[in-house]
């Protein structure tokens, strides 16, 4: 089958997913070329688009080989066995990874412009490419997906090589493609136009597409309010000021500091929830935002983990200011990135934290200061979040401290799956308990 161009390949597409019409879909097109295959989609079932963006980690020496992806909020995909067979040392990975990473990033932010990022939470993620060559951009796109909270994943395309399924086998729930003809080179070889998309037709595309009326189900992330009982603080981090949440109960044997991740904030309901179940448990919680709104508009600044470790210790020197805490044992509470700052933060001389907890958090972004940590350390990671897992794997291989790689079954990234996140705040809760405590009797 040859499809006459990318449009002609995204209405045969469609057909194939009206099986999903009426369900809450929200589609995601692969920048550049899988987004005008995407619109068509999008129209076909009434859906919005967004956009899902990846890029492809080529080998140093062979940029066209690819050794694995990279995508927003700093997820990567590796194929360990390219990076075996060609050599690429630690560092070079790190060089590749560094530069199209930040091509993401310029990319979401021109691409999006003023529009929010679509929630995928509790939604069907249809990621949508103009077809399959080695899988590695599709598989990191699915998996990015999936750690945005996407109720089901939808991996579909116009044509793949015979077999594709296999590659994809625990990645993603369900695979649809038009076409998987015998003999396969390149996907180019089945469109008669196959020109190259530019961005200014990505954002057009993405224009056109919000001129039609979303769905009732397609929402943002709602502002929360403040939680009851806790205190509204400011505190100055250098040239600014930050604001937060304090809460602590009478008596409390330690303070736990939380460092939110990439996109969240300190109304994020996850890490509220955590902190109640510590505030329950008789620990104080301090939830801050660690850059102004102003600096989270660039994108570089949520993954400038010295920016966000500096900011995180200067909160900590406030707290200890403050009456209510000047008796209590610190610990750190960190998610995403925000892992990351909380053990480049626990990593400085005098920071004299008690115990850090990372929940799906990157503590790979922190490598450099890893074997300086002496905090006892307590990395949560959810049993289907393959990659986060594999990057806390290898961090904990570099820790010098007390450490522990709790594993929950069956939660992927953000612990949206029952009982998950429960697991995780009780494991935090336990180690902070413990911890805490320890340097109190110390």
């Amino acid at each position: 089958m040859v499809f006459a161009d990318r449009a002609d390949a995204g209405r045969r597409l469609a057909a194939k997913l009206e099986y999903l019409r009426g369900e809450p879909v929200v589609v995601l097109g692969l920048p550049r070329g899988g987004v005008p295959v995407a619109l068509e989609v999008a129209q076909a079932l009434g859906a919005p688009l967004d956009v899902i963006i990846v890029r492809k980690l080529g080998v140093p020496f062979r940029p066209e080989l690819g050794m694995g992806a990279v995508g927003e909020d700093g997820m990567r995909v590796i194929n360990w066995e390219v990076v075996r067979v060609a050599g690429v040392s630690e560092d070079e990975l790190a060089a590749v990874q560094a530069q199209e990473q930040a091509v993401v990033e310029a990319r979401a932010e021109r691409y999006r412009g003023w529009r929010a990022r679509l929630s995928l939470d509790g939604q069907v993620a249809v990621v949508v490419d103009d077809g399959i060559a080695t899988g590695s951009t599709a598989r990191a796109a699915c998996q990015i997906a999936r750690a945005h909270g996407a109720a089901r994943v939808v991996l579909a395309v116009p044509v793949a090589p015979p077999g594709w399924e296999t590659e994809f086998r625990g990645e993603v729930d369900e695979l649809v493609c038009v076409d998987t003809p015998a003999w396969f080179a390149a996907i180019g070889q089945f469109y008669a136009d196959f020109s190259q998309v530019t961005d200014d037709e990505v954002i057009a595309c993405l224009e056109l597409a919000a001129t039609s009326p979303s769905p009732a189900h397609i929402r943002t992330m709602p502002a929360a309010d403040p939680p009851a009982g806790d205190e509204e603080v400011e505190a100055t981090a250098g040239l600014v000021q930050l604001a937060g949440y304090l809460t602590v109960p009478e008596k409390t044997p330690g303070i736990v500091v939380f460092a939110h991740g990439s996109g969240s904030s300190r109304h994020s309901p996850r890490n509220r929830y955590v902190a109640r179940v510590l505030n329950e448990a008789g620990l104080g919680t301090l939830l801050f935002d660690l850059l102004t709104p102003e600096e989270e508009a660039d994108r570089a600044n949520v993954f400038d983990i010295e920016l966000l470790a500096g900011r995180l210790t200067h909160l900590t020197r406030w707290l200890r200011t403050q009456p209510q805490a000047a008796q209590a044992a610190v610990g750190y509470f960190g998610a995403s990135t925000g892992a990351a700052a909380a053990l480049r933060a626990a990593a400085k001389p005098g920071s004299d934290i008690a115990a850090v907890v990372s929940r799906g958090g990157r503590p790979d972004l922190a490598r450099p200061w890893l074997a300086a940590v002496t905090a006892p350390t307590l990395l949560i990671v959810g049993g289907r979040d393959e990659v986060v897992l594999d990057l806390n794997r290898r961090a904990q291989a570099e820790l010098r401290c007390e450490n522990h790689l709790a594993i929950v079954p069956g939660a992927t990234h953000l612990f949206e799956e029952p009982g998950t996140l429960d697991e995780a705040a009780a494991l935090a809760r336990d180690w902070f308990i413990t911890h805490l405590a320890r340097r109190l009797d110390q």
